[in-house]
């Protein structure tokens, strides 16, 4: 009874019910034309071909307007209602033209390296062009004196952020997709309360649709009364509305403006395996020290700005890496933060992945949670192993969500068919977002292998090139590699009828998830 009413009186039950009665009153509204229904059914009829024509002329992904085309015209009264509802992948033009302002403002405090740059050429022009890249179109440049560090497990990097924010002296920026009360969190939120008390400016961003069953409603009530500054992205309203497409799946934290880190990994307790959930969850993170910094900071600080409709000189958070990373032993190769934005037309971490793909000569090493790809990613993959190149992708054993794990299950067939390894974690599930390739270049970040990562939310990553913890990346990935399943074409033919079926007809859809 007690769990019963938890739930009940839970406020996605409130949501849900909402919801649930607009649609009813939608449909009543259909009902009561019943009379007229030729000609009602012949308007939406029309107004869908219209739709299709707008969907067709529209710049995004080619995949993505073959997902709406579809119930669209097969259900052309729901369909296009619920494609002006949800088929946007922007948020709207008062919202795109204030985040350009603030992105604006960025890019005076993030200064391109041309020195930098130079530098990379010296190297390898293949990885100075991915650089650059970057650079012009994300506006954020690459680095050279920094300290790395590579997690293989949410319980390593979680004992290095609590070690890290016991540090603290000035300020602590925190921006998560999920926070979740339990053993984590709460520890974390013990070290942040202590820390506020003693005068260190604490910033939280959660994004509330990541945490709508994790965290009481107005979660942000508490952490305010405690000292702790607090923004929640997208607020969710009991309305349909076509901005909770977007979301911030970031994962940042920022110390000081000399620490930082960033990876797969919320702050929950399945990231760290005090709970079970979908079997062993196997996730990675990065941190690191030095000039990096900056521009997580500055990421951290643009999205406060955006929420809080504020403007602060960001300068004045800003760590003086030079005066205190003097010595040369402290720089490690390579390192390019970047954010990836729904806003900006430019599907950054798409492009980072693409080109990684293509400019492989030896190996090329992923995993991803999901596998849900378009046809570029797709050519990009099997063109890579007909040439000749290693390609192996570790995706789950046990999914966190049935349906998703079906789609990508529905892409195997054609990557084997083309030479790709593909594996399976048999301990459970992989949310690390991982790519390595010929022992010099590595991205590590919140970018998954969906639609929705590469087109639809805010999502950050770093670029690494001939820095040590590329190796460490590998050593990981071969690792992990020991206790994963490879998938065959035999394999793959012993699959259930229904499975296959069902897989296709999802792929249908895929973009949707």
């Amino acid at each position: 009874m007690k769990y019963l009413k938890k739930y009940l009186l839970h406020r996605t039950t409130f949501l849900i019910i909402a919801v649930s009665v607009q649609i009813l009153v939608l449909i009543q509204v259909f009902l009561r034309f019943y009379d007229q229904f030729a000609y009602f059914y012949g308007a939406h009829l029309f107004i869908g071909i219209i739709l299709v024509f707008v969907i067709i002329n529209n710049n995004m992904n080619p995949v993505y307007k073959l997902s709406w085309t579809v119930p669209v015209l097969l259900f052309p009264i729901f369909g296009g209602l619920f494609y002006i509802l949800f088929g946007g992948k922007k948020l709207g033009k008062r919202a795109k033209n204030k985040m350009q302002s603030i992105s604006d403002e960025t890019q005076e405090l993030l200064i391109p390296q041309s020195s930098t740059l130079h530098e990379i050429e010296n190297h390898n022009r293949a990885a100075a062009n991915q650089a650059r890249y970057i650079q012009q179109h994300a506006n954020y440049p690459p680095y050279q004196n920094n300290e790395t560090k590579y997690f293989s497990t949410g319980e390593e990097k979680f004992v290095s952020l609590k070690e890290e924010l016991k540090k603290a002296e000035n300020y602590i920026f925190l921006e998560y997709f999920i926070i979740e009360e339990g053993k984590m969190w709460n520890t974390i939120l013990d070290i942040l309360t202590e820390k506020a008390a003693a005068g260190v400016e604490v910033r939280i961003i959660y994004d509330d649709f990541g945490c709508l069953t994790k965290l009481p409603y107005k979660y942000y009530r508490k952490l305010n009364q405690k000292g702790l500054k607090t923004a929640v992205f997208n607020p969710i309203r009991p309305i349909l509305s076509p901005k909770y497409n977007n979301r911030d799946h970031r994962k940042i934290a920022v110390i000081d403006g000399h620490t930082a880190f960033t990876g797969g990994i919320n702050l929950a307790d399945e990231y760290i395996n005090h709970i079970e959930k979908h079997g062993h969850w196997k996730d990675s993170a990065i941190m690191f020290k030095g000039e990096a910094v900056w521009s997580m900071t500055v990421m951290f600080l643009s999205m406060w700005h955006y929420l809080k409709g504020i403007k602060e000189d960001m300068s004045q958070f800003k760590y003086n890496t030079r005066q205190n990373y003097s010595s040369e032993e402290k720089s490690d190769g390579f390192i390019q933060p970047f954010a990836d934005s729904p806003l900006d037309n430019e599907p950054v971490g798409e492009i980072v992945y693409l080109n990684m793909i293509n400019k492989a000569q030896d190996y090329i090493y992923i995993t991803t949670p999901y596998l849900i790809i378009d046809q570029k990613i797709i050519t990009a993959l099997t063109s890579a192993a007909k040439a000749g190149v290693e390609v192996c992708i570790i995706t789950p054993h046990i999914p966190d969500r049935w349906y998703v794990h079906l789609v990508t299950r529905s892409y195997y067939r054609d990557l084997i068919k083309s030479g790709v390894k593909i594996y399976e974690y048999s301990p459970g599930f992989i949310h690390s977002k991982t790519f390595i390739s010929d022992d010099e270049y590595a991205v590590v970040g919140t970018i998954n292998m969906d639609y929705r990562s590469l087109y639809l939310h805010f999502e950050c990553g770093v670029w690494l090139y001939n820095s040590k913890i590329v190796q460490e990346m590998k050593n990981d990935f071969l690792n992990t590699l020991k206790v994963s399943e490879q998938i065959t074409a035999h394999k793959l033919k012993n699959r259930k009828k229904y499975q296959s079926v069902a897989s296709s007809i999802l792929r249908a859809f895929a973009p949707l998830m």
